[in-house]
């Protein structure tokens, strides 16, 4: 290092001093809670205040970094990567897709400003190994935000990049890691396959990437009734299809129903592409100099399965914290409405069962006066064993959300050595079905104390329609389909059907009438038709006498309502196809919903055979007077 005089040695004192404490701070991040709403604020908001403070030191004094330090190019990289990492972490806290916008601008300035670029062209050493890691895992992370803000061009240019910087790195060093991440990429691949079950497609025949998240386009209307007084505060989502394609610990699944629950972002969208790593404008970069201009304070982020609802007060630094400019999403630290747009979630991967058991004690604890909590499972189906099933709770088996065995949880108490040997080995397989990572419809009785709405996309999910109104609080339970009819089996690593039908009706509509690609025209067409239906249903339960009034009371949220009206649309459609015979093919509620007033009105199936005459597939459904 070069010789400083005593203001340039006190300017890297301070730089490495901010360095190394925001690293402490940033590792810390890991030992937070991941559930409640309080525990957490405080500390990101002081890790998000040192990052604030070291990019703007960085910004003032780069000419001294660069010559008394020997700044690298990689190490700003890194500070921004951290700064997005915190931005995505905090949606997942809070489930406010406007802080996904601002992890995008962070990750998009690093890949502008190439601040990775020789990472793997110096020397063949252990450092430079580390730090090809670290790019690699930062493709990663903004293929991840991208995904989820449906940038799906951009998508494929990283993929691309990724899959050359993966090549390079194991030429390079022929690390121990590479089969990790062609696995990794291969995850990528197939995730992006996955999400493409329907192309919707230009007048070129190019792929229109559409987002699903809810809009006043798609916010389905309701005539409001005084019974209509919850509104959903806290979601768990849950995912563990085993043969389902996932990344970065979503599921297919989860990363639809996860959009399905959320608002379309407000954000400027010509704010992402502004010259400073921040939509605020908190520095503006002038190529490899920068000078700072508006400033301020900070914002909070924790890991993938979290989130919290509504933020008040956050402490300095926390996003709605004054303080600074910038539009709605606050970039580093500006200011942000209050208010909350959309429900606390929590995504949970696998969960163990203790871990399911916090979450959703978590959540129930939260809920305010007139709340009500989601709870959405997809995962494979746990069959009973036992021969002479009569507890509905427990004996006739549940889903698995994880596939861990624990040996020390198997309740056998098989020690009865009178009894018979081929009696024994019966009751030990049958408690065996019972581990610790089963779940059980049981396991939720005691959380129908408070208004509980429960989504089960399973094979077994039927075994969850008989929970009982212990406490007599609104319960509305959706259950997927048992069953699928043989030819569209090989999808299930795809996607779950019925999942796709509450993520985009007409998707869900498309598949199982064999269409892939369907042009533009057509699709606004449709979707027309989609609204009416979902406008004749709105009618239909918000008026009908036999309908249970655990559907009214939520009926009046937004997001519940379009999950029972596309459940609608789900069971009309499958009704109306002629592949799919038998009941074990329909979905199902808990309470019920009336057929002949609602799942099999004349007006809902006469517009399902609207669409099917303009997507050219009248064939495949019952005509009006096959109706049953």
């Amino acid at each position: 290092m070069a010789e400083m005089d005593e203001q340039e040695r006190k300017i890297v004192n301070e730089f490495c001093h901010l360095l190394e404490k925001s690293k402490q701070l940033f590792n810390g991040l890991r030992d937070l809670p991941q559930y409640g709403h309080k525990q957490w604020q405080a500390y990101f908001g002081r890790t998000f205040d040192i990052y604030t403070k070291l990019w703007k030191y960085q910004q003032q004094h780069r000419q001294i970094l660069d010559a008394k330090f020997g700044l690298k190019r990689w190490q700003i990289g890194e500070i921004a990567s951290k700064i997005g990492q915190l931005y995505y972490h905090y949606y997942l806290r809070t489930s406010e897709t406007n802080y996904l916008n601002e992890a995008f601008s962070f990750y998009a300035a690093i890949r502008g400003r190439a601040y990775y670029t020789r990472t793997a062209k110096d020397d063949r050493n252990v450092q430079m190994s580390d730090l090809m890691v670290k790019k690699l895992r930062y493709y990663a992370r903004f293929i991840v935000v991208c995904l989820l803000l449906k940038r799906m061009k951009l998508v494929r240019d990283l993929v691309r990049e990724l899959s050359k910087q993966i090549d390079e790195y194991t030429a390079t060093y022929e690390p121990e890691d590479q089969l990790e991440w062609s696995l990794v990429l291969a995850e990528i691949k197939s995730f992006i396959d996955a999400d493409n079950t329907i192309n919707v497609l230009d007048m070129d025949s190019n792929t229109i990437v559409l987002s699903h998240r809810l809009s006043g386009h798609n916010t389905p209307p309701v005539e409001k009734t005084p019974l209509m007084t919850l509104t959903l505060q806290e979601i768990l989502i849950v995912g563990n299809c085993n043969d389902q394609v996932k990344f970065s610990e979503l599921t297919i699944d989860m990363f639809r129903m996860l959009q399905t629950l959320e608002r379309e972002p407000q954000e400027d969208i010509t704010q992402l592409y502004d010259t400073s790593p921040a939509p605020t404008k908190m520095a503006a970069f002038n190529g490899d100099t920068t000078t700072t201009t508006t400033t301020t304070n900070t914002t909070t982020t924790t890991t993938t399965t979290t989130s919290n609802p509504a933020t008040t007060n956050l402490p300095s630094g926390g996003p709605g914290s004054g303080g600074g400019t910038g539009g709605g999403g606050g970039g580093i630290g500006g200011p942000r409405t209050l208010k909350r747009d959309n429900p606390h979630k929590y995504l949970l991967y696998k969960p163990t069962f203790s871990q399911l058991m916090v979450f959703l004690a978590s959540g129930f604890k939260e809920l305010p006066a007139n709340g009500a909590m989601l709870l959405y499972i997809s995962a494979d189906p746990a069959y009973s064993n036992a021969k002479h099933p009569q507890d509905p709770a427990y004996d006739f088996g549940g889903v698995i959300t994880n596939s861990k065995r624990d040996n020390t949880t198997t309740t056998t108490t098989t020690t009865t050595t009178t009894a018979a040997s081929d009696h024994s080995n019966a009751s030990k397989r049958a408690l065996q079905l019972k581990d610790m990572h089963c779940f059980y419809p049981g396991d939720l009785y005691a959380f129908t104390r408070k208004p509980l709405f429960i989504v089960v996309d399973s094979e077994n999910s039927a075994v969850f329609g008989n929970m009982p109104h212990f406490f007599g609080q609104p319960l509305v339970i959706l259950m997927s389909p048992q069953d699928t009819p043989t030819q569209f089996q090989d999808q299930h690593h795809r996607g779950n059907l019925f999942t796709l039908f509450l993520h985009s009706p007409l998707m869900g509509l498309c598949l199982v009438s064999s269409l892939c690609d369907i042009p533009m025209a057509l699709w606004e067409k449709c979707q027309t038709l989609v609204d009416r239906f979902s406008a004749e249903a709105s009618r239909l339960v918000a008026r009908g006498r036999s309908v249970d009034p655990s559907f009214l009371q939520f009926f009046g949220d937004d997001f519940l309502r379009l999950l029972i009206l596309r459940y609608i649309f789900c069971s009309t459609v499958l009704r109306a196809h002629r592949v799919f015979k038998g009941r074990q093919f329909y979905p199902r509620t808990h309470p019920a919903l009336p057929e002949a007033e609602i799942l099999d009105h004349p007006a809902l199936y006469s517009l399902v055979l609207d669409l099917a005459a303009a997507l050219d597939v009248s064939h495949l459904y019952y005509d009006s007077h096959d109706l049953q």
